[in-house]
């Protein structure tokens, strides 16, 4: 789905150097602040990586953003500066900085990265589109230019990018595939290319389909499944499953979602939440905050009950930089965190739910090592 975005502004050098642990501003202090265990410190004894999406230029401008990515994350994803349109926003003139910056951070803060995304239908650069809509751009050609994309993205981050998100939202609710730009000028095979084309630019990296409205069982995960299973016996690498994640309150909690983890598990695949935020009409008040987190804990309880599920990322932790009002008119407070970084419900039902670990008791370095 289309991002809300906020222009990248460039980063400055010191803030980059910035630990997690200095003191929070006194808006903060309480809520925010570094008091007692947070919540990657949980996730390691608990053997998962616990994420967000990161805006760019709120960790450029915003201390408390900052300090806060650092301190309760030990994975991050770039919210928008690793699409093609901010890498490549004239053919063949790529600006990295950005993108380079994000992976920059998170090493110098002990954290590993999800580079999102490789292949999806939104976000492309507007040369692309429009040649291909004026017939410039051939079949021929647009495939030779998404094998460039993938492999010149891929490269550049070897051995720094944990997990690719490497093809995005490629069904519709039906299950039937999404009539975008490259079914309808490459045909189907463009998924299985892009898979083998990641891979051979970085074996090592995890390679995953990622989509919304998949966390259950429905027609829409079940495509996935039976795309999943039929690449894998072929011999494409696809190595996991990510499930985006966002859930709004007006519309209930997914049904089956340890069902729907466990088919792909028994796939040998892994699994991940890889953008979750759980959104509501304002105005907020307590039960909606309440609902709020027991779906965030739920999501959280199925992840921790599945030995294949590797991490956990929200989609923001604060909803001073939420994309959702910027999309769903009249909802918002999505995030875990309010506009001035008070730790709601949903902070909470996170922090406890991995505190109690995995129903196994599998502590980090003990079981399988999913968080590698």
């Amino acid at each position: 789905m289309n991002r809300f975005r906020r222009p990248v502004l460039a980063l400055v050098a010191g803030a980059l150097l910035c630990t997690g642990v200095a003191a929070q501003p006194a808006s903060a202090q309480g809520q925010s602040g570094s008091s007692g265990p947070t919540l990657r410190q949980f996730a390691d004894r608990a053997d998962l990586r616990i994420g967000t999406a990161v805006d760019m230029a709120a960790l450029a401008e915003d201390r408390t953003y900052r300090r806060t990515v650092g301190r309760e994350f030990d994975s991050v994803t770039a919210e928008n500066v690793m699409k093609w349109e901010s890498v490549e926003p004239r053919r063949g003139v790529h600006d990295w900085k950005a993108a380079d910056d994000l992976v920059r951070h998170a090493r110098a803060h002990g954290q590993v990265v999800r580079g999102h995304t490789l292949v999806w239908h939104s976000q492309l650069p507007g040369w692309l589109t429009a040649g291909v809509a004026d017939g410039s751009i051939g079949p021929a050609e647009l495939r030779g230019i998404l094998r460039k994309h993938i492999t010149t993205e891929v490269k550049r981050y070897k051995g720094r990018i944990q997990q690719w998100d490497v093809v995005n939202e490629v069904f519709e609710e039906d299950g039937s595939l999404r009539n975008s730009l490259w079914l309808r000028e490459l045909g189907p095979s463009y998924i299985e290319d892009a898979f083998r084309w990641a891979h051979a630019a970085d074996p090592k990296a995890k390679l995953f389909l990622n989509d919304y409205n998949v966390e259950g069982v429905n027609p829409k995960s079940t495509a996935y499944y039976e795309l999943a299973k039929r690449l894998r016996a072929e011999g494409v690498p696809v190595h996991g499953f990510g499930a985006q994640g966002h859930l709004a309150i007006q519309y209930g909690f997914p049904g089956q979602v340890a069902e729907n983890l466990a088919r792909f598990e028994a796939l040998g695949m892994r699994t991940a939440f890889t953008e979750v935020d759980v959104r509501m009409i304002l105005p907020t008040d307590s039960d909606k905050l309440a609902t709020q987190a027991s779906y965030f804990r739920r999501l959280l309880d199925a992840c921790l009950g599945a030995r294949s599920c590797t991490s956990f990322t929200v989609w923001g932790f604060t909803d001073r930089y939420s994309w959702v009002p910027g999309v769903f008119a009249g909802q918002g407070a999505a995030t875990p965190m309010d506009e001035e970084y008070g730790r709601k419900a949903a902070y909470g039902a996170l922090r406890e739910g991995l505190a109690e670990g995995r129903p196994d008791g599998r502590q980090s370095g003990v079981g399988s090592g999913v968080r590698q």
